[in-house]
């Protein structure tokens, strides 16, 4: 019997997938759960539609990363610190700090866990990199100035 699983199930695929089930197995185990819809014409028609609309969604984000990457790549961020004998700053340049910058700077929405950057502990200029999306990054440099 054919069916469209509504949940991942061990041993039989993923969520969204049609597959083949033993008669026994579908009517008296994933049926009954709600894991599983039998495979008719109006399931099919809305298992295709949802895929659709995931595969748009998916690609508007990543079109609109794309976008985004174009609008940061090799743009400086600058920030202004204080700094004691050496020029060894009192604190870093966090990655908290530049994912506000670019919120503020660019109106680019960007987590902190997605930003890759050494430990800014001095004056200079720094490479970071910026993941939008999966597969699309953007590299910014950090400028940090003395106060």
């Amino acid at each position: 019997m054919k069916v469209i699983l509504k949940a991942d199930v061990k041993g039989l695929g993923k969520k969204g997938e049609m597959v083949n089930a033993s008669d026994g197995y579908a009517r008296n185990f994933l049926l009954p759960k709600d894991l599983a819809a039998p495979a008719d014409a109006q399931n099919v028609t809305e298992m295709k539609n949802a895929a659709a609309s995931r595969q748009f969604k998916y690609d508007t984000e990543k079109a609109e990363a794309e976008a985004n990457a174009a609008r940061l790549n090799d743009q400086i961020l600058t920030f202004t610190a204080k700094a004691g004998t050496g020029g060894r700053l009192f604190g870093s340049v966090t990655s908290k700090d530049i994912a506000e910058k670019i919120r503020a700077e660019y109106g680019i929405p960007v987590d902190k866990r997605k930003i890759n950057v050494a430990d800014i502990k001095s004056f200079g200029t720094f490479p970071a990199t910026v993941r939008l999306f999966q597969g699309v990054d953007a590299t910014v440099k950090v400028q940090v100035t003395e106060e």
